[in-house]
């Protein structure tokens, strides 16, 4: 059992309901895993999906849908909501990001690795996750992985406690400089990255990069009325998150950053 195990369990439910309040990253995520996306009903590998917001959206699109993950809590909610929603994915499977050698190699059409990097300290185990997930994906496949960027816990603790950036200065300057955080409290310890190693790190273990993308766009932090509007409003806000998420320029300004790529050996 990882560190990170025990408390996804602990907030499984809590990671469901994640993606309806913040609706905009959800909708422009998913509105670049599609653009990418071979047509349905191609094999798609969810590694690290949670409680199976991706899987069971993509599985009613008419993908093929095999949803992985370390929380076994998150798994049981992946299999009463899919019921629910009347989806089917192909197969649920309890695993570790780092150790996929259940699965065949070369057996995916497209892979999704959204979410086991968030919490992988060293250099070291994203890369052997990353290798474990182009392992499983076929030859020109695509391989989607989220990141967290550096600024985002420094966004939060600004609006959530402000006190705490005076209260652990020496942390918050380590934080800052190496993006490892290692006092698991609320959140399990992880790693934020800067928006600027996220290319070299995927183009090192052989990925030919397609896209990059901040999955907020310009409302990282301010969301929260744009998430109650509907139709042509809603779908105006996220097309210009989608288009300004791609901006260079604001990788930064989101808390979460999208990359897409291409196996090419």
């Amino acid at each position: 059992m990882t560190e990170s195990e025990p408390f996804y369990d602990s907030v499984a439910p809590e990671e469901w309901k994640r993606l309806e309040l913040h609706r905009t990253e959800f909708a422009v995520t998913l509105k670049a895993i599609t653009e990418y996306l071979p047509s349905p009903p191609c094999s798609v590998l969810d590694i690290g999906g949670g409680p199976g917001r991706y899987s069971i959206e993509l599985a009613r699109r008419g993908y093929t849908v095999t949803l992985l993950d370390l929380s076994s809590k998150s798994l049981i909610i992946a299999k009463e909501k899919s019921q629910e929603e009347g989806v089917s994915l192909e197969s649920f499977i309890h695993a570790n990001a780092l150790d996929l050698s259940d699965v065949d190699s070369a057996y995916y059409d497209s892979v999704l690795l959204m979410g086991p990097l968030y919490h992988l300290l060293s250099e070291e185990e994203r890369v052997r996750s990353i290798r474990e997930a182009l392992r499983v994906l076929k030859l020109k496949g695509r391989l989607f992985v989220s990141f967290i960027t550096r600024f985002a816990p420094f966004r939060h603790a600004a609006f959530a406690e402000p006190e705490w950036l005076l209260q652990n200065r020496e942390y918050a300057k380590r934080l800052l400089d190496t993006g490892v955080h290692d006092q698991a409290k609320k959140f399990a310890k992880a790693y934020f990255i800067h928006p600027e190693d996220v290319v070299p790190l995927m183009e090192s273990c052989g990925v030919r990069t397609l896209n990059i993308m901040g999955c907020e766009g310009i409302v990282a932090g301010h969301e929260e009325l744009i998430n109650a509007l509907d139709g042509d409003d809603w779908e105006a806000w996220v097309e210009l998150n989608y288009q300004l998420g791609q901006d260079q320029s604001m990788y930064g300004a989101s808390d979460h950053l999208l990359y897409t790529g291409e196996k090419s050996s």
